[in-house]
Formats: structure tokens, C-alpha cells, sequence
């Protein structure tokens, strides 16, 4: 049976982007500031969830950058090859994200979680050692990151509704902090990185625990900085953007203002400082093709010590921080990542 076709209204876009704001508020809480009941929300919601255009989940928050590693890994296939490739990466949890390019300096673009530097080795080394196709591997290690894809927003709410909800960052969140996972911890990150918006009860079924200690540990977690929830969406949904990861080079003394620059433009989705010749790695979301070049234009003249050294336009996302997305951009499934 074809799957049936749901179009968003403006209500799904407000909802969508209050919860990119507050991925885990109740429908009570959100339901005054868009003008409607609870069991209103609840049902558009539970539509575009199903419908695969919106969904929320768990991710590493900002600790994650200071004890494990970030990579993006750059792949050239032999022809005919990337399809099988594709079908083979999708399963590896280190592969959180998987852009399928425009042919040129790579055919497909990783975004790659892992542990620790060992873990990034063994991954580059070993594991896609192992993978018939592979013609070349690139590894861009993250030195830092600035700007990640929690920060993107779809702009369908005003200013006195944005005010209303506020910063979804908790201001105990600067204060990082290393965190033991234990063994309810870490059933909490599997549980979540499927659904992030799972209720408390729920949770604390599938981890053998009660509610209270669910929202303890969860609180922990989020407040040294180890998870982050997220509302992400398909292209239809996001008005179908054209992703561009640009590699840049800028002098050490400037980096400072080319990660504000880069981070205060609304297309940006990622800012990150990486190793090798390009010292930023940059992911905006632009209009069409033609606003890569305004955009590199406008840059270049506000920041003229940066010189951007490639441009890599996303053709299609196949997996985004493990979550299956089909040929229309819509979520078909979960290969979960466990970077933890």
C-alpha cells in the first residue's frame, strides 16, 4: 500500500520549531503559546512522526567535544560501487551521518562519532580497510565545535512565542564536567537516541528503574553536558535546502571571528575547527545552488584572511546522526549510534 502523502500546515512548522527550542516539553506546556489544546499537538505530531518528516531524539551535548572524537571522513569510490557502499556504511554505528556528494573530492561525506582517537583509527583503518569500492579515505579530525545541527531552526515562530520558550540550553550546561556512565545511564541513551521524547513512565519500564530516578539521571546527563535532544526534519519540511559543506583555511589569530561570522548566519547547520590543510569545516543549508556562491562572495568579503579551499554539495542524506532517511528526505528507520 503507498504511504500516504501529509502535507504540513503552519501549525506542524510552529510545533516543529517550538520543539527544536524545548525537544521534551509536554503539549500542556506548549499548547497557550501556540493557540491550541494539547491533544491537538499530540495528534499533529504523532501524524508527522509517522509520516517520517519530523522526529526528536538524543545526541552527545557539548561534553562530547571536549573527551571523544569527531571526525568527517571523505570518501572516493570506484564507479558503481557507492550504492553497495551506502547499503554497507548505513549499519555502522560510527557512521552517525552519511551525505551522498556531488563527484569531486569526495563521493560521500561522514560524520563519525567514536570514543576516543584509538576508536577513530581503528574505524578509518580497520573497518573501512575491510569495504571492497573505497578508492580514498580523507579524515578531517574535529578540533573543535563551534555550531552543530541542534542549532538550526525552521524561523516559523515569532518573536514574543520564541521569547516565551526561551533558550533550550540549560545554563548548567557551561559548567562541563566529566560523568561515569553507568549501566541505567547508558539503557537511557539507547532508549532515547530511538525516541527522544519518550515519557518518564516509559523510560523508567524499559530500564527496570521509576520515574524519579529517570528524571535524576536525565538531568545529570543533560546538565554535565553528555546528552542533548534534538528536533530534526525532513527536506519537504525544511523547505527542501541545499546542504554545502565549505573547507576553509583562516589564520590562527582570526579563527575567533570566523567561527562567530560563520555561526551567526542563519543558514549555517555546523562550524567546526579541523585538522589538515583546511583548518574550518562549515555545513550551511542555502535556497538553491546559486546562493553558494553569494554566500562564499559574501563571506570572503567580510572575512578576507579566509580562504575557502573546497565546496562540497550534498546530493542526498542518507543517515543523519542514525536516524534512515529515504530518496524524499522522509525518516524510514534507526541504525542507532552509540558513541558513548
Amino acid at each position: 500500500m503507498a504511504q500516504e502523502t501529509v502535507t504540513a500546515s503552519e501549525l506542524d512548522l510552529a510545533l516543529v520549531n517550538a520543539l527544536q527550542l524545548r525537544p521534551r516539553a509536554s503539549w500542556s506546556e506548549l499548547a497557550p503559546l501556540l493557540g491550541v489544546t494539547a491533544s491537538t499537538l499530540a495528534r499533529r505530531w504523532e501524524r508527522l512522526s509517522d509520516a517520517g518528516l519530523a522526529w526528536v531524539y538524543a545526541v552527545p551535548g557539548r561534553e562530547f567535544t571536549h573527551s571523544r572524537c569527531t571526525a568527517f571522513v571523505l570518501l572516493r569510490c570506484r564507479p558503481g560501487a557507492r550504492s553497495r557502499l551506502i547499503a554497507e556504511l548505513s549499519v555502522l554505528p560510527e557512521a552517525a551521518t552519511i551525505e551522498v556528494t556531488a563527484p569531486g573530492s569526495a563521493d560521500l561525506l561522514l560524520d563519525v562519532l567514536a570514543p576516543d582517537l584509538a576508536s577513530l583509527g581503528r574505524f578509518v583503518t580497520e573497518t573501512l580497510d575491510r569495504l571492497p569500492g573505497i578508492t580514498s579515505v580523507g579524515c578531517l579530525v574535529a578540533t573543535s565545535l563551534y555550531v552543530e545541527g541542534s542549532r538550526w531552526r525552521l524561523r516559523s515562530l515569532d518573536p514574543a512565542q520564541l521569547s516565551a520558550l526561551g533558550n533550550s540550553v540549560s545554563a548548567a550546561a557551561d559548567q562541563i564536567r566529566t560523568l561515569e556512565l553507568g549501566t541505567v545511564e547508558r539503557a537511557l541513551l539507547d532508549e532515547l537516541v530511538h525516541d527522544g521524547r519518550l515519557a518518564l513512565a516509559e523510560l523508567a519500564e524499559r530500564t527496570g528503574t521509576s520515574p524519579a530516578t529517570v528524571r535524576r539521571r536525565l538531568r545529570r546527563l543533560t546538565d554535565a553536558g553528555v546528552l542533548a535532544f534534538r528536533c530534526d526534519l525532513a527536506a519537504p519540511l525544511a523547505g527542501h535546502p541545499v546542504p554545502v559543506t565549505l573547507l576553509a583555511h583562516a589564520p590562527a589569530r582570526d579563527m575567533g571571528a570566523v567561527h562567530r561570522t560563520l555561526a551567526a548566519l542563519t543558514e549555517c547547520r555546523l562550524v567546526a575547527g579541523v585538522t589538515g590543510p583546511a583548518n574550518v569545516l562549515a555545513t550551511l543549508w542555502v535556497h538553491d545552488v546559486a546562493d553558494i556562491q553569494r554566500r562564499e562572495t559574501a563571506l570572503c568579503a567580510r572575512l578576507p584572511t579566509l580562504t575557502i579551499t573546497d565546496r562540497i554539495v550534498g546530493l542526498r542524506t542518507v543517515k543523519r546522526m542514525g536516524h534512515l532517511l529515504g530518496a524524499d528526505g522522509h525518516r524510514t528507520g534507526v541504525q542507532p549510534i552509540s558513541p558513548w
